[in-house]
């Protein structure tokens, strides 16, 4: 019992190990090391899609981190190296993508789907409504009293 236990713990703590960065990629000073995670989960990896570089291990993920270390060290600040990263690999390698002209239409899609669904399924039950509240004309009337009659004979 002990044996599945332990088994079953390390193989749910295995991918936090593999994604954890190597020795060589670990600065010696603690807030540039803070520093540099923080900036590894803003970035996406391109490869794995889902992940920021910081999960990743794909080697692509791998030289992203290398770059974002190469340019802390040549001093730049955060907002620099996130605009480096995206002039090189696009808007998408970004984990919280800009709210820009050409995006709107994605951002802004879903809730306007999401209105004209109501929309129409609010207009379809009133017209339902509608359909059963209308009262039967004297023709109707006098048709339901013979269908009445034939079926009490």
């Amino acid at each position: 019992m002990m044996r599945t236990l332990i088994a079953c713990l390390a193989l749910l703590l295995a991918p936090v190990a593999l994604a954890a960065p190597s020795p060589d990629e670990v600065y010696a000073d603690a807030a540039m090391e803070r520093r540099a995670r923080a900036l590894y989960t803003q970035l996406r990896c391109v490869v794995c899609q889902s992940q920021s570089i910081d999960e990743s291990n794909a080697s692509l993920a791998e030289d992203m981190r290398i770059v974002v270390r190469e340019r802390l060290a040549a001093g730049d600040s955060d907002a620099e190296i996130l605009a480096y990263m995206q002039a090189r690999y696009g808007d998408y390698v970004l984990m919280l993508p800009p709210l820009q002209a050409n995006t709107l239409a994605l951002w802004g899609l879903p809730f306007f789907l999401l209105f004209v669904g109501a929309g129409l399924i609010i207009v379809y039950v009133r017209r339902q409504a509608r359909g059963m509240d209308a009262a039967l004309t004297p023709e109707e009337e006098a048709e339901l009293a013979e269908l009445m009659d034939e079926e009490g004979q």
